[in-house]
C-alpha cells in the first residue's frame, strides 16, 4: 500500500491522456462550448474534488480498508475464502453500491442539485468524467468509507476499485464512438460511450437510465437500461435543458455555485 498514490495517479494520467489522444484524432462529436473553456471548469473542479478528499480522508481509503481488516469488522472478514476471491467479490459489491448511490443522487432533490453540475457539461469528452461537484466527491467519500467497514473491504480492492472507476468514468465519457462490431458486444460486459451517452440526453426517460459506471449488469438487472436513445446516438442532445447556453453551464464560479443557485430559466 505505500506506492498507492503512485499507482492511482500513474493509470489516472496513463488513461486520461490515452483518451484525449484517441478523441483528438477521431472525435465523435464537435463541443458547442469551446474546448478550453470546458476543460478549465472541469479540471478545476477535479483538483477542487482532490483536495477535499484530502482533507477528509488524509491517507486515502486504503486506511479505513486496514483498519477493517485489523479489527476484523465487516461481512468479508467472516468468509473463509482465498484472499483474490474476496477482492474480486468487494469490487463487484463496490461497483453495485455506486450504481445505487448514482440512483440515489439522481432521486433526491438535494443531492440532485449537486450531481446536476455533472449533467449540465453540454458535450462530453475525457474531462467530463471528472466533473464533480467537490461536495458530490465528499458525499461519496463517506459513502464509500462506510461501505468499506460494514462489508470488511480489503485495501487491495480498494486500491483496484478506485483505480478501475477513474478509468472507467473517463473511457465511457470519451468523445469517441466505437464500432458496431465491437460496441455491442463490449456493452455485455461493461458501460461504453455510447451507452452512457444515453445517461446525459436531455430528454429526462434517457437521463434516467443506464446509471452503471463499470459493469453494464446492473442496469439490466435492477430494470434501467436503454438500449438506444429515441434519437439514435448521432441525434440525442447532451446536457440538461434548463442549462443550454454556455453562461449557465460553464465557468468556474458557475459550475461551483450552480447547486446553490435556482435553475435558471429559459
Amino acid at each position: 500500500m505505500q506506492n498507492e498514490a503512485v499507482l492511482r495517479m500513474g493509470s489516472f494520467i496513463a488513461i486520461l491522456m490515452v483518451m484525449m489522444v484517441w478523441e483528438a484524432c477521431l472525435p465523435n462529436r464537435v463541443s458547442p462550448v469551446a474546448k478550453t473553456k470546458r476543460w478549465l471548469s472541469n479540471f478545476f473542479l477535479v483538483f477542487c474534488g482532490a483536495l477535499v478528499a484530502r482533507l477528509i480522508v488524509p491517507a486515502g481509503l486504503a486506511v479505513v480498508a486496514l483498519y477493517a481488516d485489523r479489527h476484523q469488522i465487516g461481512l468479508l472478514n467472516l468468509m473463509t475464502l482465498p484472499q483474490w476471491s474476496i477482492v474480486l467479490i468487494a469490487m463487484v459489491l463496490l461497483d453495485c453500491l455506486i450504481y445505487w448511490q448514482h440512483r440515489v443522487f439522481h432521486r433526491v432533490p438535494i443531492l440532485w442539485r449537486l450531481h446536476r453540475v455533472h449533467h449540465a457539461d453540454p458535450h462530453l469528452d475525457a474531462s467530463s468524467g471528472l466533473r464533480f461537484h467537490p461536495l458530490e466527491i465528499a458525499l461519496s467519500l463517506l459513502i464509500k468509507a462506510l461501505a468499506i467497514v460494514v462489508l470488511g473491504v480489503p485495501a487491495e480492492a480498494i486500491l483496484l476499485f478506485e483505480i478501475l472507476l477513474n478509468a472507467s468514468s473517463i473511457f465511457n465519457h470519451s468523445n469517441v464512438k466505437l464500432p458496431d462490431w465491437l460496441e455491442w458486444p463490449l456493452r455485455k460486459l461493461i458501460v461504453t460511450q455510447a451507452m452512457h451517452r444515453i445517461h446525459h440526453s436531455q430528454v429526462v426517460t434517457e437521463t434516467d437510465s443506464n446509471f452503471g459506471f463499470s459493469l453494464s449488469v446492473w442496469d439490466k438487472l435492477f430494470g434501467t437500461y436503454t438500449h438506444q436513445a429515441a434519437a439514435g446516438d448521432d441525434g440525442l442532445i447532451l446536457g440538461l435543458k434548463e442549462y443550454n447556453s454556455e453562461k449557465t453551464n460553464t465557468g468556474i464560479l458557475t459550475v461551483l455555485l450552480m447547486p446553490f443557485r435556482h435553475t435558471p430559466k429559459n
